[in-house]
């Protein structure tokens, strides 16, 4: 499964540097190229992937709670993780139409994207409000490096020593393993990889600087809504025991923090893909810096999110259900602006892992700067 690409089919190709010349279209041909229809919101569409993914859930709940304990304990230790692989992909899936609603992309009405998205997220413990209005910002400044909101490149003076310390196969693996489970939470936490602000910075602070005054009071709803949600845990827990929630309802949660970090990272680091200083960064040249990747069958479970990329950042506001046929009418406007790369998402991880550890100016064109390896 994917998208089509740029004429680019061998590894040594996708690794090509992308154009950074300016830029010939604008974005209104672009959206003239795409049909009408796919700019619909439909309040029944969009609400039947969310039943569909919660019945598909429900069902995994049910199979691993009734099952898996009547299991020997050596089949159960095999059982587990496909519970937890298949549980967490739904749920990102579910995440996914959390991000849609964020993005004003589920249907004609404000009011009704944030009821879901607030339920959708919080339940998945992610502050609604909060990660709305920061993933705005990144929408606003993809790929700028004075202004992008998270996935912020350094320098290679600004490098920290542990990296270089770490700069082999065991210690890249301990890297990934702790950016892709923890690293969503952290830069909830902490805004680790984020924009540098004058003081603190996460999302859980109303008055935190990642805000506008008047964004202040929804992120103190995000706030309620996840301490709900812990609530529930915390009776679950009493319930059920501690060991029964983290198998059931953690890891798989873990999991789409995990699914999430991969995806998003991908999205944004590979070789041929090009940063921008303030002289040469504009709004377009940051979308189209963004990369459609390919994750096979999950494709779908993550509602086309992973292979139609690039148009999103473009259009964010297009329905899911609407995405690749929009992706594949602007993609001849696009030519060689447009980025896919179908490595193999685990080889990927590994290969940007390793290749993209820091940026560098290009050495003949100012204000573009270029992954390289330590």
């Amino acid at each position: 499964m994917g998208a089509g690409g740029r004429g680019r089919t061998s590894e040594k190709s996708v690794m090509e540097r992308v154009s950074v010349d300016p830029v010939t279209f604008s974005l209104s041909e672009l959206k003239q190229a795409i049909p009408p229809h796919c700019f619909q919101r439909s309040v029944i569409r969009s609400s039947y992937y969310v039943v569909q993914d919660l019945i598909i859930a429900y069902i995994f709940y049910f199979l691993a709670n009734t099952y898996i304990p009547t299991l020997p304990t050596s089949l159960a230790y095999l059982a587990w993780p496909v519970y937890w692989f298949c549980q967490a992909s739904v749920l990102t899936g579910l995440w996914i139409l959390g991000h849609e609603c964020g993005h004003h992309a589920f249907s004609n009405y404000t009011w009704f994207d944030d009821t879901v998205g607030f339920i959708l997220h919080s339940f998945l413990l992610t502050p609604y409000f909060s990660w709305k209005f920061s993933h705005r910002n990144h929408h606003s400044n993809t790929s700028s490096i004075d202004n992008d909101e998270v996935y912020i490149p350094k320098s290679k003076s600004k490098l920290a020593r542990i990296y270089k310390l770490l700069n082999n196969p065991p210690g890249r693996l301990l890297v990934l393993i702790i950016m892709f489970t923890l690293g969503f939470p952290l830069y909830l936490l902490t805004n680790i990889s984020g924009k540098k602000y004058d003081r603190f910075a996460n999302h859980f602070d109303p008055m935190s600087p990642i805000f506008k005054e008047r964004e202040r009071f929804q992120v103190f709803l995000s706030d309620l809504g996840l301490l709900a949600v812990f609530y529930g845990i915390k009776v679950a827990v009493a319930n059920k025991g501690a060991a029964w929630v983290a198998c059931m309802y953690g890891v798989p949660v873990l999991g789409v923090f995990t699914f999430f970090d991969v995806i998003t990272f991908l999205h944004h680091t590979h070789q041929s893909s090009p940063h921008y200083d303030s002289t040469e960064w504009n709004w377009i040249r940051g979308a189209l810096s963004a990369i459609d990747r390919d994750f096979g069958f999950l494709n779908s479970v993550f509602h086309d999110v992973t292979h139609t990329h690039v148009m999103h950042h473009l259009f964010s506001y297009i329905p899911h259900y609407h995405a690749k046929e929009a992706r594949d009418a602007i993609k001849p406007i696009l030519g060689d602006f447009y980025m896919i790369d179908r490595t193999p998402i685990l080889k990927a991880m590994w290969r940007e892992g390793r290749e993209c550890m820091y940026i560098e100016p290009d050495s003949k064109l100012k204000g573009v700067y270029w992954y390289h390896k330590l």
